[in-house]
Order: structure tokens, then C-alpha cells, then sequence
């Protein structure tokens, strides 16, 4: 495939699968329930910033949720696209082993891919966790097909690594990663970046409209649950529920859960 049909390929696949990421980042607003999130938060932090203003903490904790909730579905769709990059150039296919994202062959050696938005992604345990899987499936791929030459790649699909080489894997990021599984096309970093605006006005609309509705029905909720006669936040009845002792079916009847 040509460097100029690859580029093409990939943003059709862009404008093809980004309506699928605005679609499920909508919807997990709008499967939102105010006390399942409240009982995932830290109400002794929001007492710490001195948060007076129900609407002020339904805020913070729905940024808190959109924000991990963007960055787990974009990183879905990145590790897609990168997949369907390395297929159309190397034949590369999903991987089947645990936390393995792509295998595929380049110049006699089988490559192992485990596909991270950026950089920063992992904690030492997990970056230890991660040596652990490719060793496995390096084995295994050993075993079936024996000499092959096997080399492990944390993939980042942004980002930069001065220091790619880590001994047992190598760690390709942004410019790097993207120019390796696409054969040497040292500017389709780039080239992604365009179409992943597309309908985006219209997608953020919808998205700003259904969060505001949210903020809203969320608001009245706390309020008629966690505040005093005189409107003030009841902190002593949100941290009950939030970490009491309270079995579950006591919890049931007394919030309503």
C-alpha cells in the first residue's frame, strides 16, 4: 500500500468509528446515578475545599467521571485505529493473549504489542505485570513456532521516550509508535489529527446539552438527600452513606438504592 493510500485509509477509519466514541461517551452520562457515583468519591476531600454549593460538588464529580471516562474510551478507539493501521501495512491482527493488544511480522521478527494512550499510563506493579505478559506470549510463540525471534513494543499512542530501549521491550511513543506500525510514514501522527473533528460541533452540543440536563436533575437530587431545612450540605448524612457500616439491605431502605 502506498504512503498516500495508507493516510487515506486511516482517516476513513477516523470518520468512520469517531461517531462510535461520541456515542458512548454519552451514554455513559446519561447511565449516571448521582448516588453510584457518590459512593465512589472522597466526601472528606470535598469537606477539605470547603465546598458550600450543592451544584459546586455535582460539578467536581462529574468532571472527575468525564475525565476518566474520556480518556478509557478514546484509548479504545486509538488502540483500534493503530490496529487497523498496522493491519493494512503488516497483515497485523488483534492479539489474543492477556494485555496484548496487536501481533504482527516485519522483516522475520514477531512483534508484541500492548497499546497504552500515552506514556504515563502504569504504576511500577503494572509495568511489572506487563514484562510478565510478554514473556508468557513470547514463550508460547516460541514453542509454536521455534528460532522465531520475538520483540515486545508498549506502544503509546502519544507522548515522548528519550530512553526507548528498556532491556526486555521497547517503548515507542507519538511520532515514533505510529511511524513503526505504519511501515516508516513519519507524518501520519499528524494526518489523524484533522479528521477527528469530525461532526464534532454537533457531537459536543448534544454532549454539553445531556451534562447541563444532568447537573440539573443531579442538583435537586443532592440537595433533597443530603441538605438541611436551611439548604446547607449535611456532611454527617453524606459520609453515613458514603462509609458506614450499614449492611446492604439497610442501606436499600434508608437511601433508597
Amino acid at each position: 500500500m502506498s504512503s498516500h493510500d495508507l493516510v487515506d485509509e486511516a482517516r476513513q477509519y477516523v470518520q468512520a468509528h469517531i461517531g462510535a466514541f461520541h456515542e458512548k461517551r454519552l451514554n455513559s452520562l446519561r447511565n449516571l446515578e448521582l448516588k453510584q457515583i457518590l459512593k465512589r468519591k472522597n466526601p472528606y476531600l470535598f469537606r477539605a475545599k470547603n465546598i458550600l454549593v450543592a451544584s459546586d460538588l455535582i460539578r467536581l464529580l462529574l468532571e472527575a467521571h468525564v475525565s476518566l471516562q474520556e480518556e478509557t474510551l478514546f484509548g479504545e478507539f486509538l488502540e483500534g485505529l493503530a490496529i487497523h493501521v498496522c493491519n493494512q501495512t503488516f497483515a497485523g491482527k488483534k492479539s489474543a493473549f492477556p494485555s496484548i493488544d496487536l501481533e504482527f511480522s516485519k522483516e522475520s521478527v514477531y512483534y508484541i504489542v500492548s497499546i497504552k494512550s500515552g506514556p504515563n499510563w502504569g504504576n511500577a506493579d503494572q509495568i511489572r505485570k506487563m514484562r510478565e505478559n510478554f514473556r508468557e506470549a513470547a514463550d508460547k510463540i516460541r514453542q509454536q513456532q521455534s528460532g522465531i525471534e520475538v520483540v515486545a513494543i508498549n506502544g503509546c499512542c502519544y507522548g515522548q521516550d528519550a530512553n526507548p530501549d528498556k532491556g526486555d521491550y521497547w517503548k515507542l511513543c507519538g511520532q515514533a509508535f505510529w511511524s513503526f506500525i505504519s511501515n516508516g510514514e513519519e507524518e501520519l501522527y499528524k494526518h489523524i489529527i484533522e479528521p477527528l473533528g469530525f461532526e464534532a460541533r454537533e457531537r459536543n452540543e448534544a454532549f454539553q446539552q445531556a451534562y447541563a440536563e444532568i447537573i440539573n436533575a443531579f442538583t435537586a437530587d443532592f440537595i433533597s438527600d443530603f441538605c438541611d431545612g436551611r439548604g446547607a450540605i449535611n456532611w454527617d448524612k453524606l459520609i453515613e452513606f458514603n462509609s458506614s457500616q450499614l449492611t446492604i439491605r439497610e442501606r436499600k431502605k434508608k437511601y433508597h438504592v
